[in-house]
């Protein structure tokens, strides 16, 4: 697949995605996924054929909605630190990084979906709920080796999922820019609207415009109850094209601590989700994060749960 054309998420295509796959491999299907990383995976026969029947389900949603599908990378945890506590080399990473993208390919050709688009997933370099202070430039160092795997391995974009701050999403979009691949950035908030370091969602995204501005922006792991209190009617809103939810409206410590999955109220989940896009009318990717499997995106999408299929 060529970079992608932006004007197809730009023009009003509307385009599902994936669920939480950590937590509803992990949560509902046993997959032991040892520092919360579902990219060894890749390296188990098992664990790919778990994760090709995933995305499976997503690509039903999409069939039956009639929509475009973007297949994620397994790859939120696929960075140096993450890697280097799972014993993966920076070779290894850039090997495994490659696979995810094959991976994902492979399911696009078996989706029968005629619009899909291949998204290498970054994820943030500490914890997912704590902005660390992160310095854009050594963000951008960081996060290269990633991007460029996917560039080179022929994604149609890179998105950056969970950025916690505003200086490690700049990175990210100034490594992506380096590699010549397109860019999304999604920011996740707490329950009052405001992202971990405690900026509003508005202020990030206008960091990045003036800054290194993303392609696209949206918001991940945090319920629409969350995240309707960052929507204030000003014109950045119009920026926002990716929503992937959490089930939970508990908070991030909450969730944190919790030793089983809260899959929370779907009714909850699609009709704030539905008074989240009445006010930021131009989200067009829509799909889930913690808590969510394919039955709540199908929900989110107003389609029938495709059938599910334990691994094994």
């Amino acid at each position: 697949m060529n970079a992608m054309d932006q004007s197809d998420i730009l023009d009003g295509t509307q385009w599902v995605t994936d669920g939480g796959l950590e937590t509803d491999l992990l949560f509902n299907h046993g997959i032991d996924l040892p520092e919360f990383a579902s990219f060894p995976l890749l390296d188990d026969t098992d664990g790919r054929a778990a994760l090709m029947r995933y995305f499976a389900e997503y690509a039903a949603i999409a069939a039956a909605a009639g929509s475009g599908l973007i297949l994620e990378t397994p790859t939120w945890r696929a960075n140096p630190d993450w890697a280097t506590l799972l014993g993966y080399d920076a070779t290894a990473l850039d090997r495994v990084n490659r696979d995810a993208v094959g991976l994902v390919r492979s399911a696009a050709d078996r989706s029968g979906v005629e619009h899909v688009r291949l998204s290498g997933v970054v994820g943030p370099r500490g914890d997912g709920y704590i902005a660390a202070g992160a310095n854009a430039d050594a963000a951008a160092e960081y996060h290269s080796a990633q991007v460029r795997s996917f560039a080179e391995a022929g994604v149609d974009l890179v998105h950056a999922m969970t950025m916690t701050e505003s200086a490690e999403a700049i990175g990210v979009v100034r490594a992506a820019r380096a590699a010549g691949v397109p860019v999304a950035v999604s920011f996740t908030v707490e329950t009052d609207g405001r992202l971990p370091d405690g900026s509003t969602l508005a202020g990030a995204v206008d960091e990045l415009e003036a800054s290194a501005p993303a392609d696209w922006y949206g918001v991940n792991c945090a319920h629409p109850t969350h995240v309707l209190p960052a929507i204030d009617g000003g014109s950045w809103t119009d920026r926002l094209r990716f929503f992937r939810p959490n089930a939970s409206t508990m908070s991030h410590e909450e969730l944190d601590a919790m030793e089983v999955l809260d899959p929370g109220d779907v009714d909850l989940l699609v009709s704030s989700a539905a008074d989240l896009r009445g006010q930021a009318t131009l989200l067009s990717v829509i799909g889930g994060c913690c808590g969510t499997d394919s039955s709540h995106v199908a929900a989110l999408w107003g389609v029938h749960a495709p059938n599910r299929k334990l691994p094994g």
